[in-house]
């Protein structure tokens, strides 16, 4: 018995369904709702916003303040920027380590996929730190 015709509806079938998934995928977010969710992320200057291959796509300013390509799960919300970009930002990584004690801190910038920064210990030394980009951990610390 000569199974092809029952294979090929089947397939045919599951190209349907997989459109049809595709189409309510995108329903699941409408544009205004990626662009909040990519602003609510710290991205800003949000562009060229569209759904294409099955994932929302924008160009868009990182939190570091350099433009990304990013694509979004219409599914999760799950965001994909085309270079990883840290979780914290200039305003996170001060308030970290004002929290830590330190004052006076200035030179904060993202270098070689770490924050780093300059201040004033709570003991009144002066100090270079380096940050981890995703927890704001201080990682190394050096008098300046």
């Amino acid at each position: 018995m000569n199974n092809r015709p029952l294979h090929t509806a089947l397939f045919a079938a599951t190209l349907a369904l997989a459109g049809t998934g595709a189409a309510q995928a995108q329903d699941a977010l409408t544009a205004p709702q990626v662009r909040a969710q990519l602003e609510a992320q710290g991205y800003t200057k949000v562009e060229d916003l569209e759904f294409k291959d099955g994932m929302w796509k924008a160009d868009a300013t990182s939190a570091n303040g350099k433009r990304v390509d990013v694509r979004l799960d219409p599914r999760s919300g799950n965001v994909y920027p085309d270079k990883p970009v840290p979780a914290l930002g200039e305003a996170d990584i001060r308030a970290q380590l004002s929290t830590a004690g330190y004052s006076g801190v200035h030179d904060v910038k993202l270098d070689d996929g770490l924050w780093k920064a300059k201040g004033t210990t709570a003991a009144g030394e002066k100090v270079k730190v380096q940050l981890d980009p995703t927890t704001g951990e201080v990682i190394a610390l050096e008098k300046d």
